[in-house]
C-alpha cells in the first residue's frame, strides 16, 4: 500500500500531468498524419526522455502510443488512408460508412472502444504481470533460452510478409546483435576496428533510424497521394455510441481479449492484432454479407483489439523484458537508461515507479476521450501539415536525439544506415519487427545458452530436464514442426478423400 500511495504522488504530480498532456497532443498529431507511426512517435519522444525521471519519460511513450493508435483512424476513415498500420484492417470498411453518411458514427466507434479495449488490456496486464513475475522469479538460464527461442519463433510465424522473410529479417537483427564485445568471451567482432562498436551498436540510434528516418526516405522517393477528405461537416460522434455498446458486448469482450493475447506474442503488436480480429469478427458474425459495405461491428471487435494489444504487449517486456512490439522494444531501451531494468525483480526493486506505470496506463486511456474529440473535431487542420515541411524537422530532431546519446557523430551515421536499411527492407516487404528482437533478444540468447551449457557441462539433456523448460522446449518445437505437419495431414486427408 505504501508502494501504491507512493506511486499515485508520483503520477498526479504536476509536471508528469503536462508530460502526459502534451504526449497525448503529439501522438494525436503523429498518428493523424497518414505515413507518420505509432512506432516512429515512440522513436522521437526517445530523445526528449533522456531529460526527464523514469515515471514521466515511461509516461509520455505510453500515452503517446495509445493516442497515435486511434488517431490513426481518423484520415482511415474519412480519407480511405491509414493513419497507422494498426488502423489499415478496417480502413475500407470505416471509408465506406463515411460515404453512407455516418462519419460521426464510425469515428465516435473507433474512439469510445479503442478506450474500453485500452482500459480491458491494462486490467489484463495489471493483474498478469505481477503474477507472471512471481513464475519468472523460479527461471534458470535454461528457462530463458527457451523463452526467448519462443519468442523469436513467434516473431517469425506472425511476420507480415510471410515465414520466409521474417526469418531473413530475424537473422539481420541476430547478426546486429554479435557487434562488440558483450559476448561471454568479450571478444571483438565484427567491430572493423571501430572504437564505438566495441560496445555494440547503439540501441536507439538503430530504432530511430529503422523506423522514423527510413519513413523520410520513402516520402522523399515516392510522392504522397492528394488529400481528399470524404465528409467535412459532422454533428456529435458520442450519440449512438451508448446503443453500440448494447448490441455488441461480446465482440467488444473478445476483441479486447484477443488483442491482449496477440500483443503479447513477441513480433505481433497492435496491427496484427487488429487484422486477425477483423477476420474473426466477420468469421462469427450473424451477418457477414454486410462486412465491406459499411459496417460497424467489424470497426468495433478491431479498434478494441489494437489498443487492447498496447497494453498485452509490456507483459513480456516488463515480466521478461522480451518485447512484444517494436513500440515495447523502443521502451525497453528507455526502461533501462532509467535504471528500470525490465525483469521479474522490477516488481520488487521498484514497485512504486510500476505501479505508476499502471496508473499511468489507465490515465491515457480516459484522457483519449477528450482528447480524441478534440483530435476528430480539429482534423482538417492536423491534415493540412504540408509533408514537406514536416519531414525536414523530423529527420533534424533525429539527428539531434542520436547525437544526444553518446554525443558522437559515430551515432547519427549510424542511424542514417539503419534508416536506409529499414527503407530497403519495407520497399521489398521484409518486416522491420524481427529485426529489432533479433538485435535486441540476440544477446540474451547468447548469454542464456553459453550459461546453461557451462552449468550442464556440456550435456544437452539438461536443457530438457526441468519442467518449465521442457514445456517451453515442447513448445518450440512443436511451433518449427507445425506447418510441416499440417502440411502432411492435409495430404493424407486428402489421399483418404
Amino acid at each position: 500500500m505504501d508502494a501504491l500511495t507512493t506511486a499515485f504522488g508520483l503520477v498526479f504530480d504536476p509536471y508528469v500531468l503536462a508530460v502526459i498532456l502534451g504526449a497525448g497532443l503529439f501522438g494525436l498529431f503523429v498518428g493523424a498524419i497518414p505515413g507518420l507511426t505509432a512506432t516512429m512517435a515512440t522513436a522521437l519522444l526517445v530523445p526528449v526522455t533522456f531529460f526527464m525521471p523514469p515515471v514521466p519519460a515511461v509516461a509520455a511513450i505510453v500515452t503517446a502510443t495509445a493516442m497515435a493508435i486511434f488517431s490513426g483512424d481518423i484520415p482511415g476513415a474519412l480519407m480511405r488512408i491509414p493513419g497507422t498500420p494498426a488502423s489499415a484492417a478496417y480502413a475500407d470498411e470505416a471509408y465506406a460508412m463515411t460515404r453512407k453518411g455516418q462519419a460521426e458514427l464510425v469515428l465516435g466507434a473507433g474512439l469510445v472502444f479503442s478506450v474500453i479495449g485500452g482500459l480491458i488490456g491494462t486490467t489484463i496486464l495489471v493483474i498478469a504481470a505481477p503474477s507472471l513475475a512471481e513464475i519468472a522469479l523460479k527461471f534458470s538460464s535454461f528457462e530463458y533460452f527457451w523463452l526467448v527461442l519462443l519468442g523469436l519463433t513467434c516473431a517469425i510465424f506472425i511476420s507480415a510478409g510471410g515465414a520466409l522473410r521474417g526469418f531473413v529479417s530475424l537473422l539481420l537483427g541476430l547478426v546486429i546483435a554479435t557487434v562488440g564485445m558483450e559476448n561471454p568471451a568479450a571478444f571483438p567482432r565484427f567491430t572493423f576496428d571501430r572504437p564505438e562498436l566495441t560496445g555494440g551498436v547503439t540501441l536507439i540510434p538503430m530504432l530511430v533510424g529503422l523506423f522514423a528516418v527510413s519513413e523520410i526516405f520513402r516520402f522523399v522517393v515516392a510522392e504522397a497521394p492528394p488529400i481528399m477528405v470524404a465528409q467535412e461537416r459532422f454533428g456529435s460522434i458520442f450519440r449512438g455510441q451508448g446503443k453500440l455498446i448494447r448490441q455488441y458486448p461480446m465482440q467488444t469482450l473478445r476483441g479486447s481479449l484477443l488483442g491482449t493475447a496477440v500483443g503479447a506474442l513477441p513480433g505481433a503488436g497492435a496491427d496484427i492484432a487488429a487484422w486477425i480480429s477483423y477476420a474473426i469478427s466477420k468469421k462469427l458474425s450473424k451477418t457477414p454479407e454486410k462486412f465491406g459495405t459499411g459496417h460497424v461491428e467489424g470497426v468495433i471487435e478491431s479498434g478494441a483489439a489494437n489498443n487492447s494489444a498496447l497494453s498485452g504487449a509490456w507483459i513480456p517486456a516488463l515480466v521478461f523484458g522480451i518485447p512484444g512490439d517494436s513500440i515495447t522494444a523502443i521502451a525497453i531501451g528507455v526502461l533501462y537508461l532509467k535504471n528500470m531494468n525490465p525483469g521479474p525483480t522490477i516488481f520488487l526493486e521498484n514497485p512504486q515507479n510500476i505501479y505508476a506505470v499502471f496508473i499511468v496506463f489507465f490515465l491515457a486511456q480516459l484522457l483519449m476521450l477528450p482528447l480524441g474529440w478534440f483530435a476528430i473535431k480539429t482534423y482538417k487542420q492536423v491534415l493540412k501539415v504540408p509533408r514537406n515541411v514536416l519531414m525536414p524537422l523530423i529527420l533534424l530532431f533525429c539527428m539531434v536525439g542520436a547525437f544526444a546519446i553518446n554525443n558522437s557523430v559515430f551515432d547519427i551515421g549510424v542511424m542514417l544506415a539503419f534508416g536506409l536499411l529499414g527503407w530497403f527492407l519495407e520497399a521489398n516487404r521484409f518486416p522491420v519487427a524481427p529485426v529489432i528482437l533479433g538485435a535486441v533478444l540476440g544477446h540474451m540468447l547468447e548469454d542464456n545458452f553459453i550459461n546453461s551449457m557451462i552449468k550442464a557441462d556440456g550435456q544437452w539433456g539438461a536443457f530438457f530436464d526441468r519442467p518449465i523448460a521442457g514445456g517451453l522446449a515442447a513448445a518450440t518445437f512443436l511451433l518449427w514442426t507445425a506447418p510441416l505437419l499440417l502440411r502432411l495431414w492435409r495430404r493424407a486427408r486428402g489421399a483418404a478423400a
